[in-house]
């Protein structure tokens, strides 16, 4: 495994990072494809071993359980000072009026739940999860930066929002003298390559750590373009990520399986190697949840793709709308 700083930071993190949304009960929340506990302590088990370090969960993810699962895993598995656990914030999870939200009163209320959930004294990366437009970014900002000072929080990150939205708010912590964010995880793979335009060149000019989700677009830069699975016929998120620009977008999944046949490897490792060579990505979030998909997530590593195959693959894309934002 290979280890890389988080940005700016002096944070070490693998250059892969375990993505925890698949591991959840499958009856709480908006993901009935998820992997029960049981299932899916394996595959925490397997990235410990491999020397992943780096994992991402949020409050929403199957209602809290996919937090108590990585909790209970780190417990039995590692410890826990090794590692570096991410969580996330914003998400609805009461249907009260201040159930959801960036508020002061979310960002405390929602920390001290997480960690409950996690059995753990603090995390270290907690990240904002899409921007809250009924929100002011000062009073967000002044939150999180008092959960840092309390030792609740070691670092504070981002994610998908427009590069003007992330500009104004590193703004406004350096203005005030507060904890600024660190980290952008933004959606970002050769199926969307909307990111490059600002988002990118931003955060490379910052010195912030990029950590993409769906770096492998749900799976479909994995698998010929009309194969399905569980996942995404029942992830309707998902089906508004790919449902726009499908003709396009099925010209460059074609296109990873020439250059992965070419290569006598999965696709799976072509895709991710694509994104590992993109700067300034620090460490892709890649799910798990059959035997091969950790393997071939660390054999992406030491695939280096040419500048000629990177063009090839770059070649078929078109520019798409803005998504994932929301």
């Amino acid at each position: 495994m290979e280890y890389t700083n988080l940005g700016k930071t002096g944070l070490k993190v693998s250059r892969l990072c375990l993505g925890c949304m698949t591991y959840g009960t499958p009856e709480r929340g908006n993901h009935p494809w998820t992997l029960n506990e049981e299932e899916s302590r394996p595959f925490i088990r397997e990235a410990l071993e491999l020397g992943i370090n780096f994992f991402d969960t949020a409050n929403v993810y199957s209602d809290g359980t996919s937090e108590e699962i990585l909790g209970r895993a780190v417990r039995d598995f590692a410890n826990r000072e090794e590692l570096v656990i991410a969580t996330k914030l914003n998400g609805r999870m009461r249907s009260d009026a201040n159930g959801a939200g960036l508020s002061r009163k979310a960002v405390f209320s929602e920390i001290d739940a997480s960690l409950t959930r996690l059995g753990m004294d603090y995390v270290d990366l907690y990240q904002i999860h899409r921007w809250d437009y009924e929100t002011p970014i000062e009073e967000t900002l002044e939150a999180l930066n008092d959960v840092v000072k309390s030792g609740k929080v070691r670092y504070i990150g981002a994610s998908s929002m427009f590069a003007w939205q992330f500009c104004k708010a590193l703004h406004v912590s350096k203005e005030n003298g507060w904890a600024k964010f660190v980290s952008m995880q933004n959606y970002y793979n050769l199926l969307y390559r909307e990111e490059e335009r600002e988002m990118m060149g931003l955060c490379a000019d910052e010195g912030i750590g990029v950590i993409p989700w769906s770096p492998l677009a749900r799976g479909r830069l994995t698998r010929p373009w009309s194969e399905t699975t569980l996942r995404s016929e029942t992830d309707e998120f998902g089906k508004t990520l790919y449902s726009v620009m499908a003709d396009a977008d099925q010209k460059v999944v074609d296109t990873v399986a020439k250059v992965a046949e070419r290569r006598g490897v999965p696709r799976a490792q072509v895709a991710l190697a694509w994104v590992l060579q993109k700067k300034p990505v620090t460490s892709p979030i890649v799910g798990a949840s059959k035997e091969c998909h950790l393997s071939d997530a660390v054999a992406a590593l030491s695939l280096n793709l040419s500048s000629e195959e990177m063009k090839e693959l770059e070649a078929p894309y078109i520019p798409h709308p803005v998504s994932g934002h929301s």
